[in-house]
């Protein structure tokens, strides 16, 4: 049996560490050819090394998601490679810093909005036209159920995830027209290295404070990752999947 990604050029940002790095690996398993984007070039040629010892291909490009010209290198950099863009999983974000808007530093507040909404922007828009070039291109957000639901001490997380689901809809909507559909990934608590370093800094432990969640490993996500990678193009599009399991 043919793998599901044969032949698809995919580019996973935040591929470094955590749920990006074990999406990169799962679509490269698949037969995808994979650009692996973040800041860190040692972790960046680690992942790639991982993926071509196991049979896979992959490159990497050193990314600056909130940096307009390092995006558009990285998407001209795999345009120019493959004369396309099947996939691209737009995964990098995080911190998550727990203070109230009123004592919030200004500073960090609009940074958090670069890299978890101006970022996933910046990528779609220096995708676009690559992926205009495959049959069926596939915009993937990594959003979050605190862009659904917010909660207190984390308004600028949660306001840049609201952004980035309203960003998957319009996209979509603008994109339907060239077989490119958008969706978003909702996976609720994953236990990611960033995860991990903000849950140290709450009083509450997340698995005791939410008792009915799943609180998932990277790998947990991987199985819907690749369902919306493979759908064809009239599959779905603006929609939001959620792995989490809390009862409101």
């Amino acid at each position: 049996m043919a793998n599901s990604l044969e032949g698809k050029i995919a580019v996973v940002t935040g591929a470094s560490k955590g749920m990006g790095r074990e999406i990169a690996k799962a679509y490269a398993a698949e037969g995808a050819y994979v650009y692996c984007a973040a800041r860190s070039e040692n972790e960046l040629k680690t992942v790639c090394d991982e993926i071509q010892s196991d049979g896979g291909k992959a490159k990497y490009v050193v990314t600056d998601v909130t940096d307009a010209d390092s995006v558009e290198n990285l998407f001209n950099k795999v345009g120019s490679d493959h004369g396309k863009i099947d996939i691209a999983f737009l995964n990098a974000g995080g911190d998550i810093h727990p203070e109230t808007i009123s004592e919030s530093e200004v500073e960090h507040w609009l940074s958090n909005i670069d890299l978890n909404l101006a970022s996933a922007y910046l990528c779609s828009k220096f995708a676009i036209p690559h992926l205009k070039k495959a049959q069926g291109g596939k915009i993937i957000f990594m959003g979050s159920g605190m862009g659904h639901n917010g909660i207190p001490e984390a308004s600028a997380y949660s306001v840049a995830k609201s952004g980035v689901w309203m960003l998957t809809r319009i996209l979509a909507a603008e994109l339907v027209e060239f077989g490119i559909s958008v969706n978003e990934i909702c996976p609720g608590p994953v236990k990611t290295p960033g995860a991990l370093e903000a849950w140290s800094k709450q009083e509450t432990n997340v698995s005791s404070a939410n008792k009915t969640e799943w609180i998932k490993e990277s790998e947990d996500v991987i199985p819907l990752c690749i369902f919306l990678a493979t759908q064809p193009a009239i599959g779905p599009t603006a929609q939001s999947y959620s792995l989490m399991r809390r009862i409101s």
